[in-house]
């Protein structure tokens, strides 16, 4: 049996660097739309590589995506099957300030309203938003019984189902076409707004609500959810604009230079 020869400088050794002790830690921030408290609108932290030479820590957090579920935001245990992208779009001392990038339902949800017996329909639209964003927005509902029917199914026919199909087109098209990003993002969440009709809840009615109330003139629907939006173009960041979705936050109070840990000292191990 022929022995392989050992290469030259082949052997593994030396020092082993962690790699977290080249990085520090930010503290991503929300928008307080997304907040039941606007004082505290903190997500979590992200780590980066620290700033070196022309290699800048913020180049290398903006851009960032960051999913979280609007429940924990919210403390809103009814709202646990909605999540929130954010993306990181302006980095302020330690804080890292995002905007909203999407939104999504979650698969047990999604998978939760399919039954038997009903027919469902979707739609989705590409709009643009007062300020510039362009949004692909998608929308489901199913058919239910009538008050008084004894029939098993609740199928709708097609006709009908194209009728509630352009409602629901005419309705995402109209109003996120009239309104900036924020108020869309009021409109999906369902926050109190200012001239807005409220609802018995004393919010707005949201998108999904809308669509609910205008189509059950056709056929009678139900579950009838905003299932995904996706930001598919942004126009250029606005400081100015940006600072207003967090007027209300503390990250004012905060000073650039805050330490958001404790300094470890680690030994370095060595390997024979």
């Amino acid at each position: 049996m022929k022995k392989c020869k050992k290469k030259k400088g082949s052997k593994k050794g030396g020092k082993k660097v962690d790699p977290f002790t080249r990085k520090e830690w930010y503290v991503v921030r929300a928008p307080t739309q997304f907040f039941k408290s606007p004082a505290d609108n903190k997500v979590g932290f992200t780590p980066v590589n620290r700033t070196q030479g022309t290699k800048l820590a913020s180049d290398g957090l903006k851009g960032r995506v960051y999913e979280v579920s609007l429940a924990d935001m919210k403390e809103d245990e009814s709202q646990v099957f909605r999540k929130i992208k954010l993306r990181a779009e302006e980095v302020e001392g330690r804080n890292v300030l995002t905007n909203f990038y999407g939104m999504d339902l979650t698969s047990d949800k999604l998978r939760s309203l399919i039954h038997k017996w009903s027919t469902l329909i979707e739609c989705f639209v590409d709009v643009k938003t007062t300020d510039g964003y362009f949004l692909r927005v998608f929308a489901i509902c199913f058919t239910k019984k009538g008050e008084s029917q004894k029939k098993k199914t609740s199928y709708a026919k097609t006709s009908r189902v194209k009728a509630i199909r352009k409602k629901m087109v005419d309705i995402l098209t109209e109003t996120v076409s009239t309104n900036d990003l924020k108020t869309v993002v009021d409109y999906l969440i369902g926050v109190s707004l200012n001239g807005v009709t409220t609802n018995s809840s004393g919010f707005a009615p949201t998108l999904a609500e809308k669509i609910r109330i205008e189509g059950s003139s056709i056929f009678p629907i139900h579950n009838v959810f905003i299932r995904k939006v996706k930001v598919l173009k942004t126009p250029k960041i606005d400081a100015a604009k940006l600072s207003e979705l967090y007027a209300s936050s503390s990250t004012s109070t905060i000073a650039p230079t805050e330490e958001v840990g404790t300094t470890v000292e680690r030994t370095e191990e060595t390997t024979a």
